[in-house]
């Protein structure tokens, strides 16, 4: 690579940053791709860390010695996520959602590069300590929630299915009793998908018993896989008894008036553990 400004060097250190979160690099690699001695590129990165810190982006973390790199970790301030969650709650709560059965249409939002980014952020920041392998989800409307976190995350993402597939191969399935409707319901998976001993993060896009959510942690049971954490978008409040009980949501529906029009939805479980 050419030679660059001091200025260019920061715009595509930023941008390898931010397109390889926590991934490490090694200061020669930078070196080596700008044409600069280390101590240039370190004095880049401290500008970056510093600018990182101040707009609640993320760190920029430096690791001393032979073998010390640098990568940068996305980070999200809790107010900034309470207030963005609180504006789609605002667009969730408009009685053209409103579907039999008390559900919401939410296909629109889930399709929405905008909408999904901020719930892989606010995912990405619940999760981000508890050191998942991969995240688990099911088809189809829990893809895009997954597949963002899974970005910000920088790890991979698999999608359990409600049926085999040939181009699945060797498959696992499984029986489980859906919550909401009592009826027995089989899922599976790619045996290949999940390594023994991987710590798994599930997310979906809706719970409102937990059936699914359950199927899930017992097919983990399957591979020899942990569960480490389980998300979901937004949860319904009845029953209050879900057939899983440790898990965080971005949003609660607890109330849906076919005949008045009127939804009640509130912050999920996620935003209540930093309430005062």
């Amino acid at each position: 690579m050419m030679k660059l400004k001091r200025s260019a060097r920061i715009a595509e250190l930023t941008r390898i940053f931010i397109e390889n979160p926590r991934t490490p690099f090694q200061l020669s690699y930078f070196s080596e791709q700008f044409d600069v001695a280390k101590s240039s590129i370190s004095e880049d990165i401290a500008i970056l860390e510093e600018y990182f810190r101040e707009r609640g982006l993320g760190e920029v973390i430096t690791t001393a010695g032979a073998s010390g790199g640098v990568k940068y970790i996305p980070r999200l301030k809790i107010e900034e996520a309470r207030e963005w969650m609180l504006h789609e709650i605002e667009r969730l709560a408009v009685p053209e959602r409103i579907l039999p059965g008390g559900f919401l249409y939410m296909s629109d939002l889930l399709g929405e590069t905008s909408f999904i980014r901020g719930v892989g952020k606010i995912f990405a920041e619940a999760f981000a300590e508890v050191k998942a392998d991969m995240i688990l989800t099911v088809e189809t409307k829990g893809i895009p929630i997954a597949l963002a976190t899974a970005l910000y995350l920088n790890i991979p993402m698999v999608v359990v299915r409600r049926d085999n597939k040939v181009t699945e191969g060797t498959t696992v399935s499984v029986n489980y009793v859906s919550g909401s409707s009592g009826r027995i319901q089989t899922m599976s998976l790619s045996r290949r998908s999940v390594p023994q001993n991987s710590r798994v993060l599930i997310l979906d896009d809706f719970m409102k018993a937990g059936g699914t959510t359950k199927g899930m942690i017992n097919m983990l049971k399957e591979f020899h896989a942990e569960c480490v954490g389980v998300g979901v978008l937004v949860e319904m409040a009845e029953p209050v008894e879900k057939l899983v009980t440790d898990y965080i949501s971005l949003a609660k529906l607890s109330e849906v008036d076919e005949v008045k029009q009127t939804i009640s939805v509130e912050l999920g479980s996620f935003f209540k553990i930093f309430e005062k």
